[in-house]
């Protein structure tokens, strides 16, 4: 075998093989949820720590973004005559696109870093194969709990995100560049569609499952004590921030193409 196809065969088949396992511990996890939810006491643990604790971070994110949206837009767009629009521009971007990006952002940065320095202690100090030798499920104590509060905080720590962008962008709008209320607000229920509620809930219900699972996998496959616990919680959170721009510009094109898709079906049969 040529030599740099030997210093390749290592990281990539590493690679490859650290996605097999992540991909296994999805299909576990989603398994063990199905075949019997996780206690409600765990869910509702994780759904106060990822929801309600993120809460602050996720209202001061979406409301100074929803500002700076609302001063650019206006900026931008006042002598086109085009100023009637900013409304509608904050609304679009933060319902569809900066609402489930950032707000990921924040709950991974908040909540998938400690759920990867909390198992990988857990994992490096042996409690987890002390669960595994009493015969409990890791999956279904310790991940499963986690992965339900993702699943459904992510969609609506997304909506409060974009409500309060929203606002922010209203409050700059309003009474800094001294635009109608009417002329921000009356578009909105024209112009924001079903579809576009329904792109940002995808997104935001992706996300969700990405950091959860990202984070756990990273924490349950530490090795090398404290330094390790680091590493894997570094490691964690940029595998989270990268993934979560990959797979949203993969949505964006697969949902937009669908919504083409659908809609001229529609047209052409109906």
């Amino acid at each position: 075998m040529p030599r740099n196809l030997r210093l390749m065969e290592s990281p990539i088949l590493s690679i490859l093989s650290s996605f097999g396992d992540y991909v296994l511990l999805i299909a576990g996890v989603i398994f063990v949820t199905l075949r019997r939810p996780p206690a409600w006491i765990l869910v509702r643990d994780q759904l106060f720590d990822i929801g309600v604790m993120s809460l602050p971070v996720v209202a001061i994110t979406g409301f100074s973004t929803g500002m700076v949206l609302a001063a650019q837009s206006f900026f931008q767009l006042s002598d086109k005559g085009l100023a009637s629009a900013t409304g509608l521009m904050v609304a679009k971007a933060m319902l569809v696109e900066l609402g489930p990006v950032l707000t990921a952002f924040m709950v991974t940065g908040r909540v998938g870093a400690a759920m990867c320095a909390e198992l990988g202690t857990m994992r490096v100090t042996e409690q987890i194969d002390a669960m595994r030798s009493m015969s409990v499920n890791p999956l279904r104590y310790l991940v499963a709990p986690r992965f339900v509060a993702g699943m459904l905080m992510m969609p609506l720590l997304t909506v409060f995100s974009a409500v309060m962008g929203i606002f922010g962008g209203y409050i700059i709008a309003v009474y800094f560049y001294k635009m109608s209320p009417s002329a921000f607000i009356d578009p909105l229920p024209i112009h924001i569609t079903t579809f576009d509620f329904v792109s940002g809930m995808v997104k935001a219900f992706v996300f969700g499952i990405l950091i959860v699972t990202i984070s756990c996998y990273k924490g349950m496959t530490t090795r090398g004590g404290a330094a390790g616990v680091g590493r894997s919680t570094t490691n964690s959170v940029v595998i989270c921030y990268s993934a979560i721009l990959i797979i949203n510009f993969l949505l964006t094109l697969g949902l937009n193409s669908s919504y083409t898709y659908i809609t001229e079906f529609m047209a052409e049969w109906f």
